[in-house]
């Protein structure tokens, strides 16, 4: 109760600390409106327009299941790499001789394209919602990975030696040694994935799915509707934003006050 207590109230502090964010999306902005003046509304619609498109698209409730689609397949596929790749990470960071095993591996499924694994999914699985999950959980699954493999590596041995020589207790060990270190590298790839969750979700509809933010942006282009795609794209990159800054940015924050306390 405490830690949730403690969590909003400094989510004012944190959103008011986030001013730089908001001047470098001020200065997207503005370059995008130059280049709507450059190229003109048929390339690339302004940002009033793609934002007005948009709104008509949530008034209408016509944007509201798409998106709604988009999150579900994306967030599955997620969900699924957290698990296993934070899990297996771990595990394997423990032995020098599973981790040195299972390097290349993973810069194997780094370096093989999302679109591959898409194929193969379409393939497998065939159209609906199993092939956009698996091909997120797939290309999110080896970033997560190596996070957690490195966290676990990484952990500084005297942090070991002092617990060992005071016999910390199991949990005090885990929560206050070992957790705060790893979550450290965890959180950034945690972020990393889910930025590559959307995109890689709303790419594998384009393809595989007649719903969802990649089905239409498939019927925009058809109709060379490009104000429509860059509403679209605003609104996935507006619930991505909203999810890393409005939630795994304050638990991070609240997880590595340890930092601050140490600096």
């Amino acid at each position: 109760m405490r830690l949730l207590r403690d969590w909003l109230y400094g989510i004012p502090a944190y959103l008011w600390s986030g001013w730089g964010a908001i001047a470098s999306l001020c200065l997207f902005l503005a370059l995008w409106e130059w280049g709507a003046q450059v190229y003109g509304a048929l390339i690339l619609p302004g940002p009033q327009q793609a934002f007005a498109t948009l709104a008509e698209l949530l008034s209408s409730g016509a944007a509201w299941p798409e998106l709604w689609a988009t999150a579900r397949r994306s967030l599955a596929g997620f969900a699924l790499s957290v698990a296993a790749g934070s899990t297996l990470g771990l595990v394997a960071g423990l032995s020098m001789t599973t981790a040195m095993v299972s390097r290349p591996i993973v810069t194997l499924l780094v370096g093989m394209p999302p679109i591959a694994w898409l194929v193969l999914a379409l393939l497998w699985f065939g159209a609906g919602d199993a092939t956009p999950v698996f091909t997120v959980f797939v290309a999110c699954f080896p970033v997560i990975f190596a996070g957690a493999l490195q966290g676990t590596r990484t952990l500084d041995r005297q942090l070991k030696d002092v617990a060992r020589a005071y016999r910390l207790p199991l949990r005090m060990t885990l929560l206050d040694v070992y957790l705060p270190h790893v979550l450290s590298y965890l959180f950034p790839s945690w972020i990393t994935a889910l930025g590559m969750s959307w995109k890689i979700a709303v790419m594998a509809e384009l393809l595989a799915t007649a719903d969802g933010v990649g089905a239409a942006l498939a019927v925009t282009r058809s109709h060379l509707d490009t104000a429509a795609s860059l509403a679209w794209v605003v609104a996935v990159l507006g619930l991505l934003l909203a999810v890393e800054y409005l939630l795994l940015e304050p638990i991070k924050r609240e997880v590595e006050r340890w930092r601050e306390a140490t600096s």
